[in-house]
């Protein structure tokens, strides 16, 4: 699993030099950050509230660079899962979203609703911690991953979260502390280093995997290396400390 940071081009630049679990960058309407030039993914904001406005301009600032997407979250409700499906169903059919890795945002009472798979190019587990830690997600985690889909996790600040969503295989995670404080990242690279944890990229997943490096320098077939300068400094954009579903 890897860590998508949600921050400027060059704190990621500085923070990937220190510490070898960090894949990206996300990017979202609220903090509006540059982009750093490797992979990323493309949140929606929901859980501080959606700005379609603002959302749509960070698509269309993106599209020369939609290569290097890994996913976009759908516009969601925050702990509903039915009405979470309902949009995700509404924006799949929009053409502008045609060209784009479409993130189902995975919200509280998932596993009984249907879920378009056949549409969905990525889940990004959101919901309460509860039913986040919950057998249910992880249920959901599991058909996403025998159907080969890229899977995101919110909300992973420490080390016991990571273990616990990098067992299940998940691909990439975000974090709002993470992202802000290097004394969460440093707890998590000790884990790492220690070993207590699952191989980053197992050999037994194969598909359209972020851990499918080398089959293509597509993200959406293994995380652009964000050595060799990919990461460009870009022009920063200011923005607020972000808050994820």
């Amino acid at each position: 699993m890897k860590l998508l940071i949600d921050n400027n081009p060059r704190r990621i630049a500085r923070l990937q030099e220190r510490y070898t679990f960090i894949g990206g960058q996300l990017l979202t309407p609220l903090t509006r950050n540059s982009d750093a030039g490797g992979a990323y993914g493309i949140d929606n904001g929901a859980f501080s509230g959606f700005r379609e406005p603002a959302w749509r301009r960070l698509l269309v600032r993106q599209l020369e660079a939609q290569g290097r997407c890994l996913f976009v979250t759908v516009p969601d409700i925050v702990g509903a899962a039915r009405r979470s499906v309902e949009l995700f169903n509404c924006f799949a059919c929009d053409g502008d979203m045609a060209e784009w890795p479409l993130a189902l945002a995975a919200q509280d009472g998932l596993e009984d609703v249907d879920i378009p798979w056949a549409q969905v190019q990525a889940l990004f587990i959101g919901g309460s911690t509860e039913w986040k830690m919950s057998k249910a997600a992880a249920d959901v985690v599991n058909a996403a991953k025998i159907l080969r889909k890229h899977v995101h996790v919110g909300r992973i600040n420490t080390p016991d979260r990571w273990k616990h969503f990098e067992s299940l295989g998940a691909d990439t995670c975000d974090g709002s502390g993470v992202s802000r404080f290097d004394w969460m990242l440093d707890e998590i690279q000790a884990m790492l280093d220690t070993g207590a944890h699952h191989p980053l990229f197992p050999a037994d997943c194969g598909g359209d995997s972020v851990r499918d490096v080398g089959e293509s320098d597509s993200p959406r077939n293994g995380l652009v290396p964000l050595a060799d300068g990919l990461l460009g400094s870009g022009q920063a954009i200011d923005g607020v400390d972000r808050q994820e579903a």
